[in-house]
């Protein structure tokens, strides 16, 4: 391996898209744990856009260069890697950052090996996303079967992987809001939802949410919106409700006015989650419980992955302007070949 190795960079640090280009940086080296994976296709994930602008917090153990989910095939193993892997294993996997590169470092206690049957792109656009929604569903909100459970974002990949596993785990009603009537469609016809709401413009999608429950409420909403769903949020949730917030793409500042009383009179439960910056340890119980859980019904087809469009990755500006469009049903995949 050469010294080097091209990478995608953003001129200047930060910026929008168009700042985005491919640089020659530093070839990564391994750790004792780690291997050297040549990437074949990278996933994108909105904290790829947030961090572009220079927006998002890196945990210490990150690198600069973008991307957290890839494919590939390994080049080079540390001197205490996970047992199982071997060089020229093909695999998919998390990483604290650094996929947008032909070569990254990653620990062998976060890759999962590939199946021959799916595709590199595929397997690419799988681990941020399944992970956050297995961590969200399961770890933080505790879902039970016979619950109700709310997605927000129901088109957006996390949300499609969560209304999948609601499902699974026998939600006994999974609904979604999204900002438009075809993502609605989307959502219920192809990914299985129950109802799905548009919450565009003046909507009353808490009001909604009420009439499908009979008053009740659902017991558990995922929120990637923030300070301006919050009080509809409030409002939607039954007794005893739990909502986790993964985002904030709403806002940080909740309205003036917003009437604070149903936490305390319902019981409720508001807790934040992120997965970035949670520790290997952690990371790897989730990779297991989607290695275990979720991949063989990848295979079998009960566990669908939409991708939406695969970019070559020298296109990498046109895909991130894509994603930032909203306007994806699935997946935005770069290869690189």
């Amino acid at each position: 391996m050469g010294a080097t190795m091209r990478a995608v960079d953003i001129k200047g640090g930060k910026g929008p898209a168009s700042a985005l280009f491919i640089n020659e940086i530093p070839h990564p080296q391994p750790k004792a744990s780690d291997a050297i994976v040549r990437v074949k296709a990278f996933g994108l994930n909105r904290m790829d856009l947030i961090q572009r602008e220079g927006n998002y917090p890196l945990p210490p153990q990150a690198p600069t260069t973008l991307g957290v989910e890839f494919s590939g095939v390994i080049e080079e193993l540390g001197t205490n890697p996970e047992s199982g892997f071997k060089v020229g294993d093909e695999v998919f996997g998390l990483a604290y950052g650094g996929a947008y590169a032909e070569y990254i470092a990653i620990s062998t206690h976060m890759l999962i090996h590939k199946p021959k049957e799916m595709s590199w792109e595929l397997c690419a656009g799988i681990p941020e996303t399944w992970i956050t929604a297995l961590q969200a569903l399961h770890l933080v909100a505790d879902l039970k079967p016979g619950q109700t459970i709310l997605w927000h974002a129901g088109a957006s990949s996390v949300s499609i992987a969560g209304i999948q596993l609601s499902k699974i785990a026998e939600a006994s009603a999974v609904f979604a809001t999204t900002r438009s009537d075809a993502k609605c469609e989307f959502v219920v016809k192809e990914i299985g939802a129950n109802k799905a709401f548009n919450s565009g413009g003046d909507s009353n999608w808490a009001d909604q949410v009420l009439e499908e429950t009979g008053g009740k409420g659902v017991d558990v909403i995922i929120d990637f919106v923030g300070a301006s769903y919050f009080a509809d949020n409030l409002k939607a949730l039954a007794k005893d409700g739990r909502m986790v917030m993964l985002g904030l793409m709403g806002g940080l500042e909740v309205p003036a006015g917003t009437n604070l009383g149903p936490i305390l009179f319902k019981r409720l439960r508001v807790e934040g989650s992120t997965l970035r910056s949670r520790d290997e340890n952690y990371q790897k119980k989730l990779r297991d419980d989607l290695a275990s859980f979720a991949l063989p019904k990848f295979l079998d087809g009960t566990l669908k992955v939409p991708i939406e469009k695969v970019f070559p990755w020298t296109e990498i500006i046109a895909a991130h302007q894509l994603l930032e469009g909203n306007s994806t049903m699935g997946k935005v995949i770069c290869r690189i070949d």
